[in-house]
C-alpha cells in the first residue's frame, strides 16, 4: 500500500468549507465523512480532514491557532500547467477565499498563486517545468 498522508485542519463552518472545495471542483470521501469531519480528496494518496473546531480539539491538548492573525501552515498544491494555477486560485477567489500573497514567477519554470480558504488556512498552487528546472539548475552549478 502506497504511503497516504491525511492533513488536518480545523474550521468554523463544516458546511461552508465543503461547499468552498466543491467549487474549486474537489470531491469529499463519504466514508470519512459526517457531521464533525470531512475528508477532502486531492489524490488516491493526499487528503485534507477538515475538523469543526471542537472535534479538532480532541486530538490536542494545544491551543487552535487562529489563522487569521498567524501563520500556521503553508499547503502547496500541484498543478499540471500555468493555466490550472489561474484557474483553481480564480475559482478560490470566487468562492469567498482571499489572495494570500502577489503570484510568484520564477523565471520561465515555476509560477505560483496562493490563496486563503474560508478558515484563514493558507493554499499555493504551484505549476514548475521540472525539467526546464533541472537544466537552470544544471547550468548554474
Amino acid at each position: 500500500m502506497e504511503q497516504m498522508i491525511f492533513v488536518n485542519l480545523p474550521v468554523k463552518d463544516l458546511d461552508a468549507a465543503k461547499g468552498f472545495w466543491t467549487e474549486l471542483g474537489y470531491s469529499f470521501n463519504p466514508q470519512f465523512t459526517d457531521e464533525n469531519a470531512a475528508c477532502l480528496v486531492f489524490s488516491d494518496t493526499i487528503f485534507a480532514m477538515l475538523l469543526t473546531e471542537p472535534f479538532f480539539k480532541t486530538f490536542t491538548k494545544k491551543e487552535i491557532a487562529d489563522a487569521s492573525a498567524s501563520t500556521e501552515t503553508i499547503i502547496a498544491l500541484s498543478a499540471e500547467s500555468r493555466a490550472r494555477v489561474d484557474e483553481l486560485a480564480d475559482k478560490a477567489l470566487a468562492a469567498g477565499g482571499t489572495p494570500a500573497y502577489e503570484p510568484q514567477e520564477y523565471g520561465d519554470a515555476m509560477y505560483s498563486r496562493s490563496f486563503q480558504d474560508l478558515d484563514h488556512h493558507i493554499w499555493e498552487v504551484v505549476w514548475m517545468d521540472v525539467e526546464k528546472m533541472r537544466e537552470q539548475g544544471a547550468a548554474q552549478g
